[in-house]
């Protein structure tokens, strides 16, 4: 057995036995005996004492640095190799670019497995089934509810909790609460934040200014300024959102829901509640919305809203942080040099914004637990942020989006976190974004569909949650 990363030292005293020797010496003869053999015992056990002292103290400034840690670690699994289950993304290159660092630093060498994201979930759970040869997964919070709910991963807390597994070093407290809790799965910590998401305003300075308007605060605020924008110059609309049927208008719907109700699920009994009045507010809302959008707006996702506003066309636009650096890139945009952001407007319903990441997990069954927890801890660590965010990951962490220089590079970095404590707002109110359940994506498949009918003409927005709601009654056979 391999040691562990901290030894421990335990002394032994000896115990000397003074009496009457057979020898039949007089009693005077053996007192000094007597009277040393507790000084002996004293002194040895005041000596192993102090070495376990030393040896606590030196194992605790060890693991107090990224290199003694690594040192420790090297002593326990030099050698081992871990198999990485990641996407094509971003935040994989990123991990990539820090591996050899990792290596020579742990002894633990890194195999990747790098597929479609399209590809990444079926191939995962066909691993699980059968050769358990993955030791890290990346998983989309999507597939959180699911993979709880199957053990495909297993809760990480005893990992996070060990300080002699994860140092002060690693600052858990500086990553970004909502993304935290979209890792965990019945209170259970079952994956850690890589990348992600939330979803924020950008809106056209120079109109703004030209008409003397103030960002909106408010869900009717922001819909009277889509309605004042809409038309107010030859080809200008008020807003740019997602549209497109199915998948693209449920999460645009979901993008401001929260705003309204508690969205379209009891998450503690996981009933659906599409038909509940908050549900439907908030889908007359959107279709209001909508109608301040460009005509061809039924076709957008999140691609066709980003290039409506990045043109010009629109006063302003909701939708991903993780795309927003395009707005200001000069190359891309015809809008770089006249565009703010803000977090999103609240409304009756109090803070919500939208969330979405990526987590790092260690499936059940793998093979190195520990070795991948290592990984896990090196690379989403607090020591090691800003070198992933400068090869390309996505923030995660308070510390980088207060990082000086970086907030100079990405100007819309305040807004984001802005946008991330409302999305905290929703872990307050005890909710989820993605509510935790395994057949989320059919479910909002069909809100979707329901919705882009009803932005359609074909049905009012009650009409299309009472539809919604019984076809997902009838998917989950209640």
């Amino acid at each position: 057995m391999k040691k562990r990363i901290f030894a421990t030292v335990t002394a032994l005293s000896m115990v000397i036995l003074a009496g009457c020797g057979s020898s039949g010496q007089p009693a005077a003869t053996q007192a000094p005996e007597t009277t040393q053999a507790p000084q002996a015992e004293t002194q040895a056990e005041s000596q192993a004492e102090t070495a376990a002292e030393e040896k606590t103290e030196e194992a605790a400034a060890d693991v107090s640095t990224l290199e003694g840690w690594g040192a420790a670690v090297k002593e326990q699994l030099d050698g081992t190799k871990i198999v990485v289950s990641m996407a094509s993304h971003p935040s994989t290159e990123a991990f990539q670019a820090m591996t050899d660092e990792f290596t020579d630093l742990t002894g633990i060498q890194v195999e990747w497995d790098v597929v479609e994201q399209t590809y990444l979930k079926n191939k995962q759970l066909l691993d699980f089934q059968g050769a358990h040869s993955y030791d890290v997964f990346m998983v989309d919070s999507f597939w959180n509810a699911e993979y709880g709910s199957k053990n495909v991963v297993q809760p990480l807390d005893d990992y996070l909790n060990d300080p002699e597994k994860t140092p002060e070093w690693y600052d858990a407290a500086d990553l970004i609460p909502a993304y935290c809790d979209l890792g965990r799965y019945q209170g259970k910590t079952i994956g850690i934040p890589i990348a992600g998401e939330t979803r924020f305003l950008a809106y056209r300075t120079d109109l703004f200014e030209k008409y003397d308007k103030k960002v909106p605060t408010t869900m009717d605020e922001f819909l009277e300024l889509a309605r004042f924008f809409n038309g107010k110059e030859d080809g200008l609309y008020g807003v740019a959102l997602r549209a497109q049927r199915g998948i693209h208008f449920a999460s645009g719907w979901l993008t401001t829901m929260y705003a309204f109700c508690d969205g379209m699920m009891d998450q503690k009994t996981l009933e659906p509640k599409i038909d509940d009045p908050g549900v439907v507010e908030s889908l007359e809302w959107y279709l209001e919305m909508l109608k301040c959008a460009p005509p061809d707006v039924s076709t957008y996702t999140h691609e066709e809203a980003l290039g409506a506003f990045m043109s010009g066309k629109t006063a302003m636009w909701l939708d991903a942080t993780a795309i927003a650096a395009a707005i200001t890139d000069p190359e891309q945009s015809a809008i770089y040099d006249k565009v703010a952001f803000a977090a999103p407007p609240d409304g009756p319903a109090g803070e919500s914004a939208a969330l979405a990441d990526w987590n790092v997990s260690i499936p059940e069954g793998a093979q190195n637990p520990d070795a991948a927890w290592a990984f896990i801890m090196f690379m989403t660590s607090r020591e090691k942020s800003l070198e992933y965010v400068e090869n390309g990951g996505a923030a995660t962490r308070y510390s980088i989006y207060e990082n000086e220089s970086l907030v100079e590079e990405n100007p819309s970095f305040p807004a984001q976190l802005a946008a991330l404590e409302k999305a905290n707002g929703l872990v307050k109110r005890g909710l989820q974004w993605t509510p935790p359940h395994e057949q989320i994506n059919q479910m909002l498949d069909i809100m979707g569909s329901y919705g882009s009918r009803a932005q359609a003409g074909e049905m009012t927005a009650q009409e299309a949650c009472e539809k919604a709601q019984q076809d997902v009654l009838d998917l989950l056979g209640e």
